[in-house]
Parts: C-alpha cells; sequence; structure tokens
C-alpha cells in the first residue's frame, strides 16, 4: 500500500491510497481458500472442486469483496500510522479499483485538536442558597389536591362554564360534507384546558345538557393534517351532559386519600420535591458559571465537520419549532437573521465538549461497568417491550451508540470534580433571585460540550418562543407530538472512535 499526504491544513487532512492488485489478489486467494472445502459442484468429491473452477464460480463475488476489505483495511491502517484520532467517519472515495487495477482511494479527515493542558485551578463559583418558601409549599399542596378533583352532574339549567366538564357527540364537515376523522361520540371535555382548536370550547360556554349547536372553526395554517390546514368546518355538536367540579380540600382526608398519615406528611414530601427542583436550579446556575470560566481561558480550533453537526442538530430543532409557531414564516425568518449566533453556539458546544473530556481523561473519570448497564436498561425503557433487547444489542455492539449514551453522565462526573477543586461561596436568596439569575444569563452564546440537558445553554435572548401546536378537534382530535429535546452528541468522549466503524446499524423503533 503507497499513501501520499495532499493535504494538511489546520485539522484537515486528506491522502491518496493506492493498494496494489497484488495486494486484493492475495485476499481473493485467501479466501478461495477458506471456501474451497464447503463448495460443491456435480462430478466431484466435496471440497475436490479444482480451485481454477472455485475462482470462476465465485472470482467475481470474491474480488468485489477483498476490494472493499482492502479499502477498509486501508483506511484503518493510515488512521494508524499516521497516528490520527479522526474527529468523524473519515469521507473515502473509490477512483479506479477491480477487474484486476491497483485500487485507488482518496481520504478525507479532519483530527482531534491536541489540547494543552487544561486550566482548572482559581475556579470561583457562587451559590445561590434557596430555601423552599412556606407559600410555594401551599401552592403545591393545593395543585395537587385540585388536580385530584371529581365531578358532579350539573342541575338541569346550569350553563356550562370554564372549569365545567362536557360530555359531547359532534359531527365535523368541511363544505357542508362530513370528513374523515371527524366525527365523535361521548367525548369529555373540561372547558378551558385548550384540548381543542381554537375557538371551539369557546362556542361551548352556555351550553346546557341537552342542547344541539353549530361550532364554527377554521383549521390553524400549522394543523397536523394537510387536507385541513387552514380550512374553515362546522361541528354539529349535541351536549349530552353538563358536569361541575367538586373541589379537592387540603386537609388530612385529603393527605389520607393520598395514602399519607395526614396533610403535614403530604406537605413534607411536597417540600422535598420543591427541594429537589430548587437543588436543579442551582446546579444549572452554577454549571452555566463553570463553563463560562472555562471558555473564557480556553481557545483553540475545533473540527468544523464537527460544529457543522452540531449546528445541524440545532437548526433541526429550530425548523421544528418554527413550524408550530403562529406564524412559521416569520418564525423562520427570525431564525435565519440569528444564525449566526447559533453557529456559535454550536461551535462553543463542540470547544467545551472537547475540554471537559480532556480534563475527564486526564484525571481518570470513568463510567464503570455497572453504570453503564444502568444507563442502557434504563434507556431500553423507552422502546416496546419486544424490542428493548434488540436495543441493549445495539448499543453493546456500536461503539458509537455506546458513547452517546454514556456522555451525560460523564459530563456530569466531570463537572463535579471541577466543583470539588472549585471555591464555592454561598449566598441566601430566593426563588425568584435564582430565575432571575439564570434567566440574566440567556442573552449570552455558548452551549454545553458533551452535554444532554442543554441546561446551561445560552441562546440568541430575542430567539422566538416555541408554540405548542394546536389539538385536533375530533378523532383527528390528538395534540401533535412534543418537539422532541436535541439528542446528545457524543462528540467529546470518543469522536476518536467514529472510523472505526461503518455506519451504524438502525435502532428498533420507539414507542409511539
Amino acid at each position: 500500500m503507497q499513501t501520499v499526504e495532499t493535504l494538511n491544513e489546520g485539522l484537515k487532512r486528506a491522502y491518496r491510497i493506492t493498494i496494489s492488485a497484488k495486494e486484493i489478489d492475495a485476499l481473493v486467494d485467501k479466501e478461495l481458500k477458506s471456501i474451497a472445502p464447503q463448495v460443491r459442484m456435480p462430478g466431484f468429491r466435496p471440497g475436490k472442486v479444482p480451485a481454477n473452477l472455485v475462482r470462476k464460480m465465485h472470482g467475481p463475488a470474491l474480488e468485489q469483496q477483498a476490494l472493499e476489505s482492502a479499502v477498509q483495511d486501508g483506511v484503518q491502517k493510515l488512521l494508524n500510522e499516521q497516528k490520527i484520532r479522526p474527529a468523524m467517519q473519515p469521507q473515502v472515495a473509490l477512483e479506479e479499483g477491480g477487474g484486476g487495477k491497483d485500487a485507488v482511494l482518496t481520504v478525507e479527515v479532519e483530527t482531534l485538536p491536541d489540547l494543552p493542558e487544561p486550566r482548572v485551578e482559581g475556579l470561583k463559583i457562587e451559590r445561590l442558597r434557596v430555601e423552599p418558601e412556606k407559600e410555594a409549599i401551599d401552592a403545591a399542596v393545593t395543585r395537587l389536591a385540585e388536580g385530584q378533583k371529581s365531578y358532579d352532574p350539573a342541575p338541569a339549567k346550569h350553563k356550562a362554564e370554564k372549569g365545567d366538564l362536557v360530555v359531547l357527540d359532534y359531527e365535523g364537515k368541511i363544505d357542508g360534507e362530513p370528513f374523515e376523522g371527524g366525527t365523535g361520540t361521548g367525548m369529555s371535555l373540561e372547558l378551558g384546558s385548550g384540548r381543542l382548536i381554537p375557538g371551539f370550547e369557546d362556542q361551548l360556554i352556555g351550553a346546557r345538557a341537552n342542547d344541539q349547536l353549530v361550532v364554527s372553526v377554521t383549521f390553524p395554517e400549522n394543523y397536523p393534517v394537510d387536507y385541513l390546514k387552514g380550512r374553515p368546518a362546522t361541528f354539529d355538536v349535541t351536549i349530552n351532559e353538563v358536569q361541575v367540579a367538586r373541589a379537592m380540600k387540603a386537609d388530612d382526608d385529603f393527605a389520607k386519600s393520598m395514602g399519607m398519615e395526614g396533610i403535614e406528611q403530604l406537605r413534607e414530601l411536597m417540600k422535598g420535591q420543591i427541594e429537589q427542583e430548587l437543588n436543579g436550579l442551582t446546579r444549572t446556575h452554577m454549571k452555566r458559571q463553570l463553563l463560562d470560566q472555562l471558555a473564557a481561558s480556553h481557545d483553540f480550533p475545533v473540527p468544523e465537520s464537527m460544529v457543522d453537526a452540531e449546528f445541524q442538530q440545532i437548526w433541526q430543532q429550530l425548523e421544528h419549532e418554527a413550524s408550530h409557531e403562529e406564524d412559521p414564516a416569520a418564525a423562520r425568518a427570525e431564525m435565519e437573521k440569528e444564525k449566526g449566533d447559533y453557529r456559535a453556539i454550536a461551535e462553543r458546544r463542540v470547544r467545551l465538549g472537547l475540554l471537559l473530556s480532556e480534563i475527564g481523561n486526564r484525571n481518570g473519570i470513568q463510567i464503570n461497568e455497572q453504570e453503564m448497564n444502568q444507563l442502557i436498561l434504563q434507556a431500553a425503557q423507552q422502546y416496546k417491550p419486544e424490542q428493548r433487547q434488540q436495543f441493549v444489542e445495539y448499543v453493546r455492539n456500536e461503539p458509537m451508540a455506546a458513547a452517546q449514551l454514556r456522555a451525560p453522565l460523564f459530563e456530569d462526573k466531570v463537572v463535579d470534580f471541577l466543583f470539588g477543586g472549585a471555591t464555592i461561596s454561598e449566598r441566601p436568596a430566593t426563588r425568584a433571585d435564582l430565575e432571575a439569575a439564570i434567566e440574566s444569563e440567556d442573552g449570552h452564546v455558548h452551549g454545553p460540550g458533551c452535554g444532554h440537558d442543554h441546561d446551561h445553554d445560552h441562546k440568541p435572548a430575542k430567539k422566538a418562543a416555541a408554540t405548542k401546536p394546536a389539538a385536533k378537534a375530533g378523532a383527528a382530535g390528538k395534540p401533535a407530538k412534543k418537539a422532541a429535546a436535541p439528542k446528545a452528541e457524543a462528540k467529546a468522549e470518543t469522536a476518536d472512535k467514529a472510523a472505526k466503524k461503518p455506519a451504524a446499524k438502525k435502532t428498533p423503533s420507539r414507542k409511539g
């Protein structure tokens, strides 16, 4: 094999590899010897078919197989000899090969940067210490009680109000004709819940049991069913029953109905949940301070291909959110104005990911086998029961999939390690202070490295918030699925494994 370097600029490398026809033919001969004992042909005893006949029968297929194997081995040999740690899967193109000719291929690859010793001394973090407030605990208990409310039949002449439950039958029509998925019976609907398309529930307010009415609506432009988008429709509605909510009082009886000894035990439970939530917000604030300081003290080139991949992940999520805005075109126009900001987020995310990985590796931070098994089993729960074992095997056989699963816990361990060496001061604060501190940071542009929850992403301040997609009315009346959070990129921990495996196998379908 002959190798010629054709590009060496920054982190980018390119090579031209020539694998001689003789090397490829040797692979074919090796494979022929391997399969010859199993070849069957009329007139010959098993395993006694002449080599020239075996080659004639299986030669073309074996040559193709040998060529593919030679290319794969050649790329791996190149990476080993040049001591290249690829940031992403190398781009390989076969220019010539086959038919007894030398194989000539080009390989383009970006390397991971050689990072200097990370500077982690002198980190200073402020922890805002927030205690659960009595008012917050009371509100949590009240919300819990309200969520357990039940309904009683309303008096005969009662007019439906917001908060009431109506049981109804309906038939939707467009241009006077029923449409598919627009009919239902016995549907229970809490008025004011926002489950149905805008304007539908409002027109039921004031209705009584046994009333029949016609509801006129227009399907939103972002409605999930294409043939209904933006179209006016009517619904013939029959109100079968109106029910009024029976308030549940937050007292000892309610607490006992929840399996508690009394209301004080329930309050303690709510206090613990609020403390857990406050601890999460506090960690988010501290983590942002930490990453800000790391980013300010480290600057090194990052692989453009990794930034591209991260940016595409961000942009796809933004596109999804924009498609559910009231004015998708305006939302996309706003996105375009801030495209450079989002590109900066992607670059910073990659840089911090590589930096956190370097810190973790230099300090012996690892995910042990027990922790990895737990991660796999937890992730497998999002799949259907019959697909969980398939997912487990997939993760165990694909290093990149395992790395992606491992990355969030790895980052948390590195962050905890850095917290342990930082000077941390405390200041009493309220929840409002803590939320204001987090909110004040949202105008900055940066993000996590190998992060999973993006709780330390700083987005452009003017980014349009995604609105909740309107729910369908009727049988087509399930709300569109919520936008999925971006999956973690395992860029930091195992980018150098990208070239060692072909494209990942298909994972099993998730629930839903």
